[in-house]
């Protein structure tokens, strides 16, 4: 996809987003991402090998191959969401073949997907792309709903299933953080102990984040805060959701920040919120990517084309986008994770 094309998506957003330079953290001080990532960033961790190369054959897959950049197929909701609100508009990935088929076609560096899905079809594909499972969920048959991650089975099963790593959620601020937290630490010790990279969902779930007619569940001093806990557990790629706000500590009037978050160290701008977030993911020594969100139809295209220059041009190494590709005819996906990658295969499309 050429830079006009792209540039043709954004639409009235082109010259805001491509061409917006950060007065906020300076890309110098950034651990920006590279074809080496994985040897100058891991090479000297308590990584052991067997993490550096599963951890190298994601970033060596697919379209993005050695790029540094990533973009992986995430299909979960089928626990998260219910199966019907998941797979209803496209029925045909109720069969697990079909999602991985759509990561392969779609040149996505990983499939990531539950015990389930992945272990059903693992001797035949297992080899071809890697295998991240999704080792917690929040399920909703519960009734009335419950907001909790629990685990679906172990570290060891992803392991025999061929899995290069595994994904865990932790809704940072709810009731039950602090058990996740532990859960999930334990699990990615052992993973990382069995030769497999760790990624974490770091999302933020409490009732009391929205106030006032404000969602500051994707606020960046609070996202960038659950990075930052994400990081120390050793996750080595941290999922978060693109920042549509900032001022959560402070609306909501707990914790502890600092002036220079909202004065000096981020904007207004979507491309330095993200920012914040990447610097709080060590300044870029762990990848930072960013959730494509719900498919919304028509809009898809520029939506998941703006998310991905956001979360590049503030130092992110990707995005990790499903419903938006899975809930359309196969072509349309693959057509979207394609425009996805294109604009990290973009020399145009540069660090702000």
């Amino acid at each position: 996809m050429s830079i006009d094309h792209i540039t043709s998506l954004l639409g009235d957003q082109a010259n805001y987003l491509l061409n917006h330079i950060s007065q906020s953290i300076p890309k110098a001080s950034l651990q920006l991402t590279s074809p080496d990532f994985i040897s100058q960033q891991f090479g000297l961790s308590n990584r052991n090998p067997q993490v550096l190369r599963n951890l190298q054959s994601i970033y060596g897959n697919g379209r993005l191959a050695h790029t540094g950049y990533v973009s992986i197929l995430p299909v979960d909701q089928g626990i998260e969401h219910s199966a019907g609100a998941s797979f209803a508009p496209n029925p045909i990935y109720f069969n697990p073949d079909k999602i991985i088929e759509l990561a392969i076609e779609g040149g996505c560096n990983a499939v990531a997907s539950t015990f389930g899905v992945l272990a059903s079809s693992a001797r035949k594909y297992a080899h071809k792309i890697p295998f991240i499972v999704k080792i917690n969920h929040n399920e909703f048959i519960s009734y009335p709903n419950r907001f909790d991650q629990i685990m679906f089975g172990t570290v060891k099963d992803a392991w025999n299933l061929g899995a290069a790593a595994v994904g865990a959620t932790i809704y940072f601020g709810s009731d039950e953080s602090s058990r996740q937290i532990v859960e999930v630490a334990e699990a990615f010790e052992e993973a990382h102990a069995l030769g497999m990279a760790t990624i974490l969902w770091c999302y933020l779930r409490n009732p009391g984040f929205k106030k006032d007619g404000t969602d500051y569940h994707i606020a960046a001093d609070l996202t960038g805060q659950a990075n930052h806990l994400g990081v120390t557990i050793q996750a080595d790629i941290i999922k978060q959701k693109l920042p549509g706000n900032n001022g959560g500590y402070k609306a909501l009037s707990f914790g502890k920040t600092h002036e220079k978050v909202y004065s000096a160290l981020s904007s207004d701008h979507p491309i330095d919120l993200c920012r914040y977030q990447v610097a709080n993911c060590y300044m870029g020594k762990i990848g930072l990517i960013n959730s494509g969100g719900e498919s919304k139809g028509e809009s898809d295209m520029s939506e998941a084309v703006a998310t991905a220059i956001i979360n590049k041009r503030a130092g992110g190494h990707g995005l990790i986008s499903g419903r938006k590709a899975f809930q359309k005819p196969m072509t349309d996906g693959i057509e979207l994770l394609h425009n996805i990658q294109d604009v990290y295969l973009s020399k145009e499309i540069t660090i702000a």
